[in-house]
């Protein structure tokens, strides 16, 4: 199965095998002249990526370095939101969409647990594919610490950046704050 057009071809009487061969082995020295030149250009484009590749593997080196240090807050962290994570309520009736880095993620809950999250008294944070409810407070930590983990966090219109009010055309229209997705 390997070349069946070939096997066609040969069954058809349309080509023969030394045709065959002689394609194999045109093919080969093609391969064999397009990996190694001897060209100066070429030689230049292949200490270049291995110097690119060597600046990448130092900046890695250097983040873990850095995550490593930081991972005892980290670990503590995610310690922490497992802990203080607050159940999801088994008949949740109600689908709550967040975004998280570009994707939409959703969690069932109940009415109680809604106008929590719409007051301000809990956030949903989101590690390792799981979804937690947790207090606002633990919250606000999980974002000055990770800000990749928080999937949704109240905040009061004092804490959001102030827009120029006047040149929004929608400034009159009220967004319901329980809008559905």
């Amino acid at each position: 199965m390997a070349n069946a057009l070939q096997e066609q071809l040969l069954k058809a009487g349309l080509t023969n095998k030394q045709k065959v061969k002689d394609v194999k082995t045109q093919k080969k020295r093609n391969r064999k002249s397009n990996i190694d030149d001897g060209s100066v250009a070429l030689k230049q484009q292949v200490a270049a990526q291995k110097a690119e590749q060597a600046k990448r593997d130092k900046d890695l080196n250097e983040q873990r370095f850095a995550e490593a240090t930081e991972k005892g807050l980290v670990k503590g962290l995610v310690n922490e939101v497992k802990k203080q994570a607050i159940t999801l309520a088994k008949e949740g009736d109600i689908k709550f969409n967040y975004t998280l880095v570009n994707k939409i993620y959703s969690v069932y809950i109940d009415n109680v647990q809604q106008q929590q999250l719409l007051n301000g008294k809990l956030g949903i944070v989101r590690i390792e594919e799981h979804s937690y409810l947790v207090p606002h407070k633990l919250a606000e930590r999980v974002y000055m610490l990770v800000p990749e983990w928080l999937g949704y966090l109240w905040q009061s219109q004092a804490d959001q950046p102030n827009k120029d009010d006047d040149e929004d055309p929608y400034a009159d229209y009220v967004i319901p704050d329980d809008l559905m997705w």
